[in-house]
This record gives C-alpha cells, sequence and structure tokens, in this order.
C-alpha cells in the first residue's frame, strides 16, 4: 500500500533529520560542487535561494560559488502565500517571517517578482526521477512559480536535495510545477522541459 502524502512526508523529514550534521554539511559542498560544474546555470542575473531550516540542504556553499554577475537572493512570504525575492548578502539584515524563517529586511518596493531570476533553487521534502518535487505543503513555490507551467524558463527551476529524500513516483497534482532539474550529493538529474 502506498502512503499518503501526510504519511510520506513524515517519514521524508524523519529521513532527513537522522543525518549527522557531518552529512549535511558535506553533502551541502557536494551540492554546491555539482551546481558550480553545470555551465547553463552560470548565466548572470538573480539567482534565488532559501533559509535552510528543518534540516533542509544548507546553502552556504552554493552562495560562496557563485559565478560573475549573480546576484543572491532569498525569498519573502507575501500576504497571498506566494513569494517574492530580495537581494542578500551576509551581514545584510534580517527578519523573521511568521515561521520564524530568516528573510531580507527591505521595503516591499525593492523586492523582486519570481519571474525576474534566472534560476531558482528549490527546497523540497521529497522528488522522484520524473522531476515531481514534494514541498511541506504550504504551496508557496508552486503559487509562485505557476507560469512555468506554461513556458519554459528561466527563471530554471532546480531542486537541491539529499540523495535519501528520493521518493517513488510521486502523483502529480494539477497545481503542482515541475523541477527543470534536481541536484543531491550524489547526482545531477536534469529533465528535459
Amino acid at each position: 500500500m502506498n502512503p499518503t502524502r501526510p504519511e510520506l512526508r513524515r517519514e521524508l523529514q524523519a529521513r532527513r533529520a537522522a543525518l549527522s550534521p557531518g552529512e549535511r554539511l558535506a553533502a551541502a559542498d557536494a551540492v554546491a560542487r555539482r551546481l558550480a560544474e553545470r555551465p547553463e546555470l552560470r548565466a548572470p542575473g538573480y539567482v534565488g535561494g532559501y533559509w535552510a531550516v528543518g534540516g533542509e540542504l544548507p546553502l552556504h556553499s552554493v552562495q560562496l560559488r557563485l559565478a560573475p554577475g549573480q546576484v543572491w537572493c532569498l525569498p519573502l512570504l507575501q500576504p497571498d502565500k506566494s513569494l517574492r525575492f530580495a537581494p542578500w548578502r551576509p551581514g545584510d539584515p534580517l527578519v523573521n517571517n511568521r515561521y520564524g524563517i530568516p528573510e531580507p529586511e527591505v521595503a516591499p518596493s525593492s523586492t523582486l517578482d519570481p519571474a525576474e531570476l534566472v534560476l531558482a533553487l528549490v527546497p523540497l521534502l521529497g522528488f522522484d526521477r520524473a522531476g515531481h518535487r514534494l514541498g511541506m505543503g504550504g504551496g508557496y513555490y508552486d503559487r509562485s512559480f505557476a507560469f512555468r507551467r506554461e513556458r519554459t524558463g528561466p527563471p530554471w527551476l532546480v531542486g537541491v536535495a539529499y540523495a535519501c529524500q528520493e521518493a517513488p513516483a510521486l502523483a502529480a497534482e494539477a497545481w503542482d510545477v515541475d523541477l527543470d532539474a534536481l541536484a543531491t550529493e550524489r547526482e545531477w538529474l536534469a529533465f528535459g522541459r
């Protein structure tokens, strides 16, 4: 019997939580190297990342390896449950959102629409080999990048995860936005979108 989405989320959270701090840091460095090797991800422009929480793969090593002309951005939750992005460098002011996740402290007028990014590194709880992702269930990324169901990138949507987050085939919902590619500490998967 296949697990329900809530059951699968709990199982995948447990897998992620079982990783040691050393395993997490080694995986983060391996993913950063893997992303830096991809010439198609090196275009100048805004790169959307995220502040890792709850065992998500940290992206500090990715931020340190940005290509010339790339600007690191973090997401900001919006009242309509979508995301906007803002440039951020270490030392810039942060404020916690309603979930306790740090966001850049900026004026709303200086935020970017997701369509302005060249690349978005997407957190996830689970992925399958068809490019489907299972998030935390809030739908923020699916709402924010819904325009990608109608057209190709940019921005390129690249999931980042630990290899242990792979799941059997995930049933896609009508609102899901699939990934263009995925990087783990073990491999790079391109989905040909």
